[in-house]
């Protein structure tokens, strides 16, 4: 009964301060706090604010609330603990399994450069590519300034 009444009170009020900012000219922001207000009325009427308050003096709820609250900190706990490891066991195997080939991989094409006709012609066709990627990157450097 009581928390009707205050449900009923800020509702009251809350549409009295719609209308000033209303009144203000501010149509946005009082249809904005017109809506607020008419959720603590909206919650008497469909019997919520009686539900909470049949569960605000029960100790079986509160009990409930509890072991609810031991729930998410142990979830949230696992979590943590996940992202400073790096993920889940099975993420952290995938990663090493992807992390391997590509150790391999540098390995197995030196020897194949390596091949090649002596220093000289295996290594400049490497050196070109580089040059052209670094006047591509002054370039972007120069555009950006208006050069």
């Amino acid at each position: 009964m009581i928390a009707e009444t205050v449900c009923s009170a800020v509702s009251a009020a809350g549409l009295g301060i719609a209308l000033i900012t209303a009144y203000r000219k501010r149509f946005l922001a009082a249809t904005r706090i017109a809506a607020y207000s008419l959720v603590p009325i909206g919650l008497v009427m469909t019997g919520v604010v009686e539900w909470l308050a049949d569960t605000a003096f029960s100790p079986m709820a509160w009990a409930g609330f509890g072991v609810l609250g031991l729930a998410w900190v142990l979830f949230t706990t696992t979590r943590v603990v996940e992202r400073r490891r790096g993920g889940t066991r099975k993420e952290r195997r995938a990663a090493r399994a992807a992390a391997q080939p590509e150790a391999a991989a540098p390995a197995a094409s030196a020897p194949s450069l390596s091949q090649g006709q002596g220093s000289g012609p295996a290594t400049r066709p490497a050196t070109a590519p580089r040059r052209d990627d670094d006047f591509s990157d002054i370039e972007a450097i120069l555009k950006k300034h208006g050069i």
